[in-house]
C-alpha cells in the first residue's frame, strides 16, 4: 500500500527531490519520448505542492500543483511502470483535489487520459494542441 505525502518544495530532502526528477525524467523523456524543460523554476515556488506517492520507501508517483493565481494548476503526472495498475493516479488525484479545495483547477491532459480527468470532473477548455512531441488537450473543473 503505497504512502501519499503533499510536500513543498523546502520539505523535500534532497534524495527525494533526486528522486521525485529522476521519476519524471524516466517517464516523460524516456518512456514517452517528450524531452522537455522539467526544471522550469515551478517546482522552487512557495505555493508549489508536490504530491508524492511512496511504496516501501520508494517513490513511485508524482504530481504537482501550482499557484496560477485565479486558479490551480496540476502538472507533471507520473507513476513508475512497475506500480501502475493500482490506482495510484488517482489516489495523487484524489489528494491533489481535496488540498485545492473549491478554486478552479486547470491542466493539461495527454489527449489519451482525457477520460480519466473528466471523471473529476473536468471538461475540454479548447483544441489539442502538441506539447514536446505529445498531443495534449487544455481541461478546466470549475
Amino acid at each position: 500500500m503505497a504512502t501519499i505525502d503533499t510536500l513543498a518544495f523546502d520539505d523535500l530532502d534532497a534524495r527525494t527531490a533526486y528522486a521525485l526528477w529522476r521519476l519524471r525524467q524516466q517517464v516523460f523523456v524516456v518512456e514517452q519520448a517528450s524531452p522537455y524543460p522539467d526544471l522550469d523554476g515551478r517546482d522552487l515556488d512557495p505555493a508549489t505542492r508536490h504530491v508524492l506517492a511512496r511504496d516501501g520507501g520508494e517513490l513511485v508517483g508524482c504530481l504537482r500543483v501550482l499557484d496560477d493565481g485565479s486558479h490551480a494548476r496540476i502538472g507533471r503526472v507520473a507513476v513508475t511502470p512497475s506500480a501502475r495498475g493500482r490506482g495510484l493516479a488517482r489516489d495523487l488525484m484524489d489528494v491533489a483535489l481535496a488540498g485545492i479545495g473549491e478554486r478552479d483547477v486547470r491542466l493539461d491532459a495527454q489527449t489519451g487520459l482525457t477520460a480519466f480527468y473528466e471523471s473529476y470532473g473536468f471538461a475540454v477548455s479548447g483544441p489539442e494542441f502538441v506539447e514536446d512531441g505529445v498531443a495534449h488537450v487544455p481541461m478546466v473543473r470549475r
